[in-house]
């Protein structure tokens, strides 16, 4: 009897922590979708807005790394198209000596 009731007493223990503290199934699907925004973000970023989506995709290409996606490879992606993004706006700036857009002559 003492066996079935420590049993049935840490299985409980174990359910309640698993339900206060989430699940890691639910952590890692979490992270997967962080590596996807990333991925999805930082594509973009490359052409537009790379002033937003550039650090966006470094951000959560990063967490999603740190939480242990199962999707490394787009995490990393996301992360990569992200620097790119920043890479590129600093060589247009930079290029055009600060004018990014030139209205006119």
């Amino acid at each position: 009897m003492s066996t079935a009731t420590s049993t049935a007493a840490s299985t409980a223990t174990s359910t309640a922590s698993t339900a206060a503290g989430g699940t890691p199934r639910h952590a890692t699907a979490e992270a997967d979708n962080l590596a996807v925004a990333s991925f999805l973000l930082g594509l973009p970023g490359l052409l537009l807005f790379n002033l937003v989506l550039g650090p966006l995709a470094i951000v959560l290409g990063t967490l999603a790394l740190v939480r242990g996606t199962r999707r490394r490879g787009r995490a990393v992606l996301g992360l990569l198209l992200g620097v790119s993004a920043l890479a590129i706006l600093a060589v247009t700036t930079f290029g055009g000596h600060g004018v990014l857009w030139q209205f006119g002559d």
